[in-house]
């Protein structure tokens, strides 16, 4: 969720965690300190995306500074747990960073995100997520949205032991029933409506083309098909 009123509709519309950021429409960058303060107190629970700018996930030493810095307001700001991913610029976890981080975070409900998908060996990158200590995976299974990529999902549930892989990418009512052979523990969506654009908000670049709104009817939905899957 990338705002307050994101964050109510999710609430509103039963789910059971809630990750906020800023900029969803760019995959989700840090949301701000007043956005974590509220998100705190919105009666579930909530983490904090950590990533400092748009683009890839190849961070410098400053950029790294900034992450860890992040990770400790939301510490202090009262959020249950954040979420981020590093990578070496041939695609490959840095586990370096990822282990700074995991540092700064201890004590927090820690997931990876999706820069995982852009590993080129998606086991490796498993096998060093565990031993990391990071409690979530979220993943599409490497391809641009979760149904197709369910069979790559498949075997990284069967490979991450304790530590859950959760889908995430295009997950919707209309699209969860594809995940139907997965042991489904979490599933990850923005479960977003089109946002009417335009005016000088558009014209001067201060709104984006194709802004989304989460929104509460969207995440009934999905919980209501999650509960139909796990009877069948």
């Amino acid at each position: 969720m990338d705002g307050p009123e994101g964050l109510a509709e999710a609430v509103a519309g039963g789910a059971d965690r809630v990750e906020v950021c800023a900029a969803l429409a760019l995959g989700g960058l840090t949301p701000s300190r007043g956005f974590m303060e509220v998100a705190a107190r919105a009666g579930v629970r909530c983490f904090a995306m950590i990533r400092p700018r748009a683009g890839d996930f190849v961070y410098t030493s400053a950029e790294v500074a900034v992450m860890r810095a992040d990770i400790r307001a939301a510490r202090r700001l009262g959020m249950a747990g954040v979420v981020f991913g590093a990578s070496l610029p041939d695609g490959r976890l840095d586990a370096a960073v990822l282990a700074e981080l995991l540092a700064e975070a201890g004590g927090m409900d820690v997931t990876l995100h999706r820069a995982i998908d852009l590993c080129p060996d998606m086991d490796a990158a498993v096998d060093m997520a565990r031993a990391l200590g990071f409690r979530r995976i979220l993943s599409s299974g490497g391809a641009r949205v979760a149904a197709e990529g369910v069979a790559v999902l498949a075997a990284m549930t069967a490979r991450a032991g304790d530590c859950t892989i959760m889908p995430g990418a295009g997950i919707s009512a209309e699209t969860v029933a594809a995940l139907a052979g997965l042991p489904l523990r979490e599933v990850h969506g923005s479960c977003g409506r089109a946002v009417d654009v335009g005016g000088q908000a558009l014209a001067f670049g201060f709104q984006l083309v194709g802004q989304r709104q989460t929104d509460r009817a969207l995440v009934a939905a999905l919980k209501a098909a999650l509960g139909r899957l796990a009877k069948d």
